[in-house]
């Protein structure tokens, strides 16, 4: 218990620091973008406001060209480049190293950034007028791309919220089901050893009786019902190999326990399969369904349970022609609590999902269902 309390308390402490991490990373980089945007704006707007002055004078400012070219000097990241109007190059700065002895290569780097931002011309009143190219900084054109790696972080980090809490929520599950099977199994095991003593003493003393040969009877399905438990409890051990033999103890056994209004058929195969598995456990499924099948048809009907083997798998499907299932129903079939039974615990499936899924690395599910026509239940479980 302690060991499970401080792996919850650990994966919340997961849980807390990668939200910590995301939100920081995510308030971080807005922040970042927001503050690169506004000081490469206002420089080229002061840029802008500057050269419209000069446009509208009626003559020429030397203290606007100053300050235009003041502020062209203080720039070291947005790439800018000044041609005439034959396209010589009178001024570039910040651009490509690889370009800078290739006039060619500037003008035509300076076209390609006229995509992004139309050219200010400046007029002179010697019509030699120029024009100043630029763009954005390399910063802030691959900051472009951010919104969609945070998109994918953002991403990454509910697919791994959702697998926490999905997790957190199967643990919680786990030791519940844990706790419950080991109470449970203590609790029939106390009295089930006094019941065994007091059972010896009957026997010297009636020992060809029949009620106490029915009373061993259920002493020893008690035991069984314990054992059952106690595993579910614990990991057990995949000792038994027989996978025929399995299914078939457990068919003759429920064939005597259910009514003889119901034809229940079993198909094996003519050859033995090896599947490691717990003989105890498989058997309290197979029960599960066996029963469920029978309150579904009311006494009456038909069972068919068939085992077939497919590719490297065995395929167990347990088929009857009861009442069916909604859609709803199915989808909640295997849900701890849910029953369709006014008397029903909700707890046989959930078992039986279980024992298949975390015990034996299989699957269980509803194959098929129609309302007033019956169930097929089907468990795939790996081969040796």
């Amino acid at each position: 218990m302690r060991k499970s309390i401080l792996s919850r308390l650990n994966n919340w402490i997961i849980f807390v620091l990668m939200t910590i991490v995301v939100l920081t990373v995510v308030i971080a980089s807005t922040v970042l973008i927001n503050f690169l945007r506004k000081e490469e704006i206002k420089r080229v707007d002061i840029l802008v406001s500057a050269v419209k002055f000069q446009q509208e004078a009626t003559t020429p400012n030397l203290e606007v060209q100053g300050l235009i070219l003041q502020i062209y000097s203080s720039n070291t990241t947005i790439p800018v480049i000044i041609l005439d109007k034959d396209n010589q190059i009178i001024e570039h700065k910040n651009i490509p190293q690889e370009i800078e002895n290739s006039p060619s290569e500037i003008v035509a780097f300076a076209k390609k950034m006229a995509k992004t931002y139309p050219p200010i011309e400046l007029k002179f009143p010697n019509k030699n007028n120029q024009f100043v190219y630029y763009d954005n900084s390399p910063l802030l054109n691959n900051l472009r791309y951010s919104p969609y790696i945070l998109g994918f972080f953002i991403l990454c980090y509910f697919l791994f919220s959702f697998w926490f809490l999905r997790t957190i929520k199967k643990t919680d599950e786990g030791y519940l089901w844990a706790g419950l099977a080991k109470e449970t199994a203590h609790q029939i095991g106390t009295p089930l050893s006094s019941m065994i003593g007091w059972m010896e003493i009957m026997k010297l003393d009636t020992p060809d009786s029949e009620g106490v040969h029915e009373i061993e009877k259920d002493i020893e399905r008690l035991r069984t019902i314990s054992e059952r438990f106690s595993k579910i409890g614990s990991v057990p051990e995949l000792n038994d190999r027989d996978f025929n033999a399995t299914i078939q103890e457990n068919y003759d056994y429920l064939k005597t326990r259910i009514s003889r209004k119901i034809n229940f058929g079993l198909h094996l195969p003519s050859y033995n399969i090896s599947v490691p598995h717990n003989k105890i456990l498989i058997s309290w499924v197979i029960e599960n369904l066996v029963k469920n099948a029978v309150d579904a048809m009311k006494g009456v009907g038909s069972i068919s349970m068939t085992v077939t083997e497919r590719n490297k798998h065995i395929i167990i499907e347990v088929q009857d022609n009861g009442s069916g299932m909604t859609k709803q129903q199915a989808g909640n079939a295997f849900k701890p609590g849910y029953s369709t039974k006014k008397r029903g615990w909700g707890l046989g499936l959930s078992l039986a999902k279980r024992v298949i899924k975390e015990y034996h690395n299989g699957d269980i599910k509803i194959a098929q269902t129609e309302v007033g026509k019956g169930t097929t239940f089907r468990i795939t479980i790996k081969k040796a």
